[in-house]
């Protein structure tokens, strides 16, 4: 069986002791491959190094909203450098997040909007936070995209009629741990009926853990469980969701077959 974690931090330094055995574990479990999405500018350097490390590992370069203390003016025009010289499958972590008080929307939406013009120019795919700004996300997609933008949103939490809506738009969803608590019913309900095409699998390690480790540290090894939760809950197999979700992950992304 073969998975691909679409969205996985293993930059951070919760992985700095034990980084080495954590992509051996993922390996051991299937996890043949990760892309690994950045935050800030300062973080690309380690972030490219890490990758370069160990096979299977994909670099995304981006600026996350709720990171905007630690944005300068400048980092757009370095993120059009290092996209330029490092060719990476996708740019982000990026997008806006209206949940966490005090963070300047009107400069969440000059960094998402700086990205989303990147994306279009260079035909890169887009690695999306959306959290309580799914609409606004979208709106800005169709503002800047003319229908030329991709990407998917990670951690998808919105609802089925957004999900349609990013569809169109050529995005997909990602999904990871949240989905395997009980209580996520409107998730599951969405993962049991989409289209398979639009799914991708992540864990967003060290983040958000499944409900097997709840409170523990994340890690793309645990990307076996919420493919077990998305094969239970459409009633297929898990190599049939494997399969699919990770061509999904390729073409997206443009990867080689891990």
């Amino acid at each position: 069986m073969r998975l691909l974690d679409s969205h996985c931090h293993l930059d951070a330094a919760e992985f700095d002791a034990d980084r080495d055995a954590v992509v051996e574990r993922a390996r051991a479990a299937g996890v043949l491959g990760q892309v690994v999405p950045a935050v800030t500018a300062a973080s690309w350097p380690k972030l490219r190094q890490v990758c370069r490390a160990s096979p299977g590992l994909y670099p995304a370069y981006g600026l996350h909203p709720t990171f905007l203390a630690e944005h300068r003016p400048d980092d757009l025009h370095q993120l059009a450098s290092w996209i330029e010289n490092e060719h990476p499958p996708a740019i982000g972590e990026c997008g806006l997040d209206y949940f966490v008080e005090g963070l300047d929307r009107d400069a969440q939406a000059h960094y998402f909007d700086g990205q989303l013009r990147l994306a279009r120019e260079h035909g890169l795919p887009l690695i999306v936070h959306a959290r309580r700004a799914v609409d606004a996300v979208i709106a800005s997609i169709r503002r800047l995209g003319d229908g030329r933008l991709r990407g998917v949103v990670h951690s998808f939490s919105g609802s089925p009629e957004q999900a349609r809506q990013l569809w169109s738009l050529g995005f997909m969803i990602g999904l990871g741990g949240p989905l395997t608590y009980e209580r996520a019913q409107r998730l599951r309900r969405l993962v049991a009926q989409m289209p398979l095409e639009f799914l991708l699998l992540e864990t967003d390690a060290p983040d958000q853990p499944d409900a097997g480790i709840r409170g523990q540290r994340n890690e793309p090894a645990r990307l076996r469980q919420v493919l077990d939760v998305v094969a239970m809950l459409r009633g297929q197999a898990p190599e049939e969701i494997a399969a699919a979700t990770t061509a999904n992950a390729e073409r997206l992304f443009a990867l080689p077959a891990p």
